[in-house]
């Protein structure tokens, strides 16, 4: 299966051409030969740019390769604006299925017609994406406008085969890439899969949406549409309609006059409140999934949608996260070193020093710098290679933050380029942390646990009690053990002096015999 798959996007890549996109210094000598060896395949787009070549052969390899052509496509610092401009269609312009198949898959779920609950259901989807499309309906007990978002048909066949080759190419680079082991290929995959999978039950998404909706409840820097959760299947969600102008959508944005500058600080704002006030955050934001309310311009709101993929930290990574952010808005790079090594992202015999100066080569240059001129690419770049010099371990959990990240500033650099990133998150994080854990905060943990000690301590005595008869009995077994062992080692003695004696007469007597 692996094989067939391999021979269907080399089939897929040679069809569109694609062959100049990839580097040759980093290809095996043998790959022309194999590209060469597909001349029988068929050109496809043979009109068309790279860029929209490059897109039409992501959306034929399905959902995986597209969300991949979605997360690249916000990197215009990183792309040629062909290929980008090209790319920005996989957001939410993949071609649709069948809108009365989705009619069809959506009574299969509710389980009776659809004006049972809908009028006004549109078959023409509003929008289109790799796992699923969506369609606008009123509801009929209300009068409210929804949309409906449905999955595709037999997706997930495609998706495992997909899911099958990555684990193929992981195992590779965990057997053959020096250290490869460090990378954590396998575990990376695995998350990545359940990533997927969740994205395919839509009573996930539900419930994700409506916790985060929760915690930006009457909020001025996000909305969350609500979600009729009575109406929701696995295979079908049902939400308030939003109406909002497309982050992407640069021009409309500004003839609203929008204030992109409080924009762009409030999206640094939203993700950061997201990930260390809530521990729970949007982990999809690629700008198919974002809109603008721009009611009043001077005050403009995020709209998020689709919160199939969210993500947590652990409590420890999440400090560990905080501490480090703080450290490197500070120039503190001794401190990065120190965090590395007590998360055990590093070896505890990593030589600090060494550590904090790579910290400092790599990170310093990027100070000083409005958004623009930074390339957070180098920069990652360059952590890699730190990475492969001190033994740092790729942590698998963060990989979905890095993604997040990853979206976070290709979307900044579209809208406010000039945004000093560490500026607006500085304050933010400073003021968390010290919330977190100053002494105000401990006697607050304190004064909360009060009950479950009021509840403890009258036990307190018996537990204590209990303990140490625990204890003791369990001293007395070990005394019994040993005392059991050391009866057993003075008979194998007798048994080895008897056996020894018996060996030795018989060779005194065989002596004798001679």
């Amino acid at each position: 299966m692996t094989l067939f798959r391999i021979v269907k996007i080399l089939t897929v890549f040679r069809a569109y051409r694609l062959d100049a996109l990839l580097p040759a210094q980093y290809l095996p000598k043998w790959f022309p030969y194999l590209f060469a060896a597909l001349f029988w395949v068929k050109k496809r787009a043979k009109n068309e740019e790279i860029g929209e070549r490059l897109r039409q052969a992501l959306q034929e390899l399905g959902p995986v390769w597209i969300k991949f052509g979605q997360m690249i496509s916000t990197r215009r610092d990183l792309l040629p604006e062909n290929i980008a401009n090209a790319l920005v269609k996989l957001q939410d312009q993949v071609p649709p299925f069948d809108g009365y198949l989705a009619k069809r898959l959506i009574e299969s779920a509710l389980g009776v017609p659809i004006d049972h609950y809908f009028t006004d259901f549109n078959p023409k989807a509003l929008a289109s994406a790799s796992i699923a499309q969506v369609h606008t309906a009123t509801l009929k007990r209300s009068g409210a406008e929804v949309v409906i978002k449905v999955l595709r048909p037999n997706i997930l066949p495609v998706i495992k085969k997909d899911i099958s080759l990555m684990y193929f190419f992981a195992k590779q680079a965990t057997k053959r890439v020096k250290s490869g082991e460090k990378l954590h290929a396998i575990e990376i995959v695995n998350d990545y899969k359940l990533t997927l999978y969740k994205e395919l039950d839509l009573l996930n998404e539900a419930d994700n949406t409506t916790r985060l909706r929760a915690n930006f409840i009457n909020s001025e820097i996000l909305y969350i549409p609500y979600v009729y959760q009575d109406l929701c299947r696995k295979t079908v969600l049902v939400e308030e309609r939003i109406y909002g102008i497309p982050i992407a959508n640069i021009n409309e944005l500004k003839a609203h006059n929008v204030n992109m500058k409080v924009l762009a600080e409030r999206g640094v704002q939203t993700f950061f409140t997201q990930l260390f006030r809530d521990n729970f955050f949007h982990a999809d934001m690629h700008p198919g999934n974002i809109f603008v309310d721009a009611t009043d311009p001077q005050s403009p709101r995020y709209i998020g949608i689709d919160c199939a993929i969210v993500g947590e930290l652990s409590p420890a990574d999440q400090h560990y996260l905080a501490e480090n952010f703080i450290a490197f808005f500070n120039h503190d790079y001794r401190r990065i070193a120190k965090t590395y090594i007590r998360s055990g992202w590093v070896p505890e015999t990593t030589d600090i020093v060494a550590l904090e100066r790579a910290m400092r080569k790599v990170c310093e240059p990027a100070f000083a710098k409005p958004l623009a001129e930074i390339s957070f690419a180098q920069i990652l770049l360059s952590l890699f290679q730190v990475a492969r010099q001190f033994n740092i371990e790729i942590q698998p959990q963060l990989t979905l933050l890095e993604k997040t990240l990853f979206y976070i500033e290709g979307i900044g650099r579209q809208l406010y380029p000039e945004l000093d990133l560490w500026t607006t998150a500085k304050p933010f994080l400073e003021k968390w942390y010290e919330d977190k854990y100053s002494i105000k905060r401990l006697i607050k943990q304190v004064k909360d646990s009060l009950p479950e000690w009021q509840t403890l301590l009258p036990t307190l005595p018996e537990k204590i009690g209990g303990y140490e008869r625990n204890n003791q009995r369990m001293l007395t077994e070990i005394n019994e053990i040993h005392a059991k062992l050391a009866q057993s080692q003075k008979r194998e003695k007798r048994v080895l002096l008897l056996l020894g004696s018996i060996i030795t007469v018989v060779g005194i007597i065989m002596l004798y015999s001679i």
